[in-house]
């Protein structure tokens, strides 16, 4: 009577996978006691990199000792009795293979892009010119320190008591205060008391009391992004469906 292979009750096994080439290469994959050898390679490729005609296949204990050469495609991988913490190492046999020479693993040994600064400049877009565009709207972005009356001019139609709408997000609200704030960085400043739970504290910012307002309606932000006038506050229902 032929002989029978009998397999654990599980019917898989979970082994440590390695590679000949990529010394960072280290995965543990269940398989199938009953996948073949060839089907082996076949999910061992699409991880690897290495062809299922290049690869040879090896089996470790868990001690480290070879337990053999997985060279049979057709044999199920349950033949060779493997078991949970084995290593399956793979063996590139591909001289040109994209895993031979470090390539995977060494950036360095990857051929960079380089363009001159005369053909960069040329670019109709590029970093170095938005970069330059972005300067005059914040002027921190090129290092320089910002003077200590940055803004002022700006407040000079800003007073404590006014209704205001700031941006982004149109939120209305009441100035609270306006002038230096240390804390925060050179310049002027505003705070606002938002009409609703839009802000992020209770006019209390990095330990230093500017105001006072409920908590999560307040908000210090650049004179450039407020604007006083008429704003009333908002009717909740008013864009409600009736």
């Amino acid at each position: 009577m032929a002989s029978q292979l009998h397999l654990p009750a599980d019917d898989s096994v979970q082994l440590l996978v390695t590679h000949s080439n990529i010394k960072t290469f280290s995965a543990d994959i269940r398989f199938s006691l009953q996948t073949t050898v060839e089907a082996v390679k076949d999910k061992l490729w699409k991880k690897s990199g290495t062809s299922m005609e290049s690869m040879r296949l090896e089996l470790y204990d868990d001690t480290g000792s070879k337990v053999g050469d997985l060279n049979e495609d057709f044999r199920p991988l349950g033949f060779y009795s493997p078991h949970n913490g084995y290593r399956l190492h793979i063996i590139d046999l591909d001289p040109t293979s994209v895993t031979s020479g470090g390539w995977l693993e060494d950036t360095s040994l990857v051929e960079k892009y380089t363009i001159s600064d005369e053909a960069y400049n040329k670019l109709d877009s590029n970093f170095r010119k938005f970069k330059e565009k972005m300067i005059p709207q914040n002027p921190t972005a090129s290092g320089k320190k910002l003077p200590d009356n940055y803004m002022e001019d700006l407040c000079a139609n800003i007073k404590v008591g006014d209704r205001c709408e700031v941006e982004p997000g149109a939120k209305r609200g009441l100035v609270k205060f306006v002038g230096k704030a240390e804390a925060l960085g050179p310049g002027f400043w505003v705070g606002i008391q938002y009409d609703e739970p839009l802000g992020k504290h209770d006019g209390m910012v990095k330990g230093v009391r500017f105001f006072q307002c409920p908590p999560a309606h307040g908000g210090i932000v650049r004179p450039d992004k407020v604007k006083v006038g008429d704003f009333p506050e908002r009717d909740p229902f008013e864009e409600e469906e009736i």
